[in-house]
């Protein structure tokens, strides 16, 4: 005779029942359960509020196959309605950005290129110019205005100056050289910091 779990009497004054079919047996199981359910909910918390916090990946320098070679022309019209040629910055170097009001990355990026401008507000200095990636000219203009750029940021129909520069999705950046050449070209949200250190290894290169 195999020797189980005491029989316990049932509610109703009939005979004896086992533990196993009073269900006290299957209440560890369900116990067990609810705090590996628990455990993952923590987890799970955990690992969002880390995303949530971790700052968002930004510049990456990647390859063109405008690097060294003459940046593109650019002769358009600006937000505010003026001409604009970029030869007419021959001799200073250009940070030409990329950008809409729509790209989170370009919201995250836009302090940044205002404090870099700020920085480099000086005569002979480091110019910013924007260009506009499939947005409204008025989206665009407010979203310029909202963060206080102050440089000259140029409408794009029909995306040409996008084509001629190899754009595929905003935000991105070419560093131009005082000679009119591509010297980097950054995918993502720059930085003011990043674009400094650009700067200076350019014109430690002697670009």
């Amino acid at each position: 005779m195999t020797l189980g779990a005491p029989a316990e009497a049932a509610p109703d004054g009939g005979p004896p029942v086992s533990a196993a079919e009073t269900g006290v047996g299957a209440r560890r199981p369900r116990r067990t359960a609810r705090w590996t359910a628990l455990v993952v909910l923590v987890v799970v918390a955990a690992l969002v509020a880390l995303l949530a916090t971790r700052p968002p990946a930004t510049e990456t320098e990647v390859y063109t196959p405008l690097l060294g070679r003459p940046a593109p022309g650019i002769t358009a019209t600006t937000l505010t309605g003026r001409g604009f040629d970029l030869g007419a910055y021959r001799g200073r170097f250009v940070v030409l950005n990329f950008f809409a009001s729509w790209c989170p990355p370009c919201q995250q990026e836009q302090p940044e290129l205002v404090s870099f401008a700020y920085g480099q507000r000086g005569a002979g200095e480091a110019a910013v110019v924007g260009v506009v990636y499939d947005d409204a000219s008025s989206n665009a203009r407010a979203f310029d205005a909202e963060a206080g750029a102050n440089w000259p940021a140029v409408v794009d129909p029909g995306g040409q100056i996008a084509l001629r520069y190899g754009v595929r999705a905003p935000p991105e950046t070419f560093l131009i050289s005082p000679a009119g050449k591509v010297v980097a070209h950054i995918d993502g949200a720059v930085t003011a910091a990043y674009l400094d250190r650009q700067l200076a290894a350019a014109r430690a290169g002697g670009a």
